[in-house]
């Protein structure tokens, strides 16, 4: 059976690994869903994770990793804090910062042409 009514699947999966609270979790899907979300950025797939360490003794035990496809263009992005809250917070700001970079960028196709000196094709004005 078939039905008009669809839902898009989500393209970025995000993993919690360790004792991650819900708190934690529902604070970092928002976050996530905003950047990710805009209007204006091309298709975004990939993963995010975060992890919470073990060991009580580090002095950052949060770690968040991201590696995602904005289009044509590969983003990495990691992050360490003391806190869950600290770790999604700065994952947010380098991501927003470098999905901006990955959606402006002009090598997906446009390329600048060769002035007629060098070969390029000449306009008639």
């Amino acid at each position: 059976m078939t039905s008009d009514n669809t839902q898009a699947i989500p393209a970025v999966r995000l993993r919690f690994d360790g004792p991650v609270d819900e708190e934690t979790r529902a604070y970092a899907r928002t976050k996530i869903d905003t950047v990710l979300g805009r209007s204006g950025l091309p298709a975004v797939t990939g993963e995010v994770r975060i992890v919470q360490a073990a060991t009580r003794h580090a002095d950052r035990p949060w770690l968040a990793t991201a590696d995602l496809h904005v289009g044509r263009r590969q983003v990495v992005v990691v992050a360490e804090e003391a806190t869950g809250h600290e770790v999604v917070d700065q994952l947010h700001d380098r991501l927003r910062r470098q999905t901006d970079k990955a959606a402006h960028a002009w090598d997906d196709g446009h390329r600048t042409t060769a002035p007629p000196w060098r070969g390029g094709s000449r306009r008639s004005a």
